[in-house]
């Protein structure tokens, strides 16, 4: 249940961070090649931290089994 609530708070900053690109580019502030090599990076991240969250919740359970 925590690991699911981090793996959605983590997607929920993902919409914020990509939603404040698309007013950037909206708003002529940077580039739409600007916007996708941004979301890539965001989406990276996103990738990068759910992994991490999932590689946690794997070892809290192999220590709970253990015990």
């Amino acid at each position: 249940a925590e690991a699911e609530d981090a793996r959605v708070a983590v997607r929920n900053v993902r919409r914020d961070a990509n939603a404040t690109v698309k007013e950037l580019l909206n708003d002529k502030d940077i580039s739409a090649d600007d916007q996708h090599a941004a979301e890539a990076h965001i989406q990276k991240l996103t990738d990068q931290h759910v992994a991490r969250i999932d590689s946690l919740l794997q070892d809290k359970e192999q220590e709970i089994m253990t015990v």
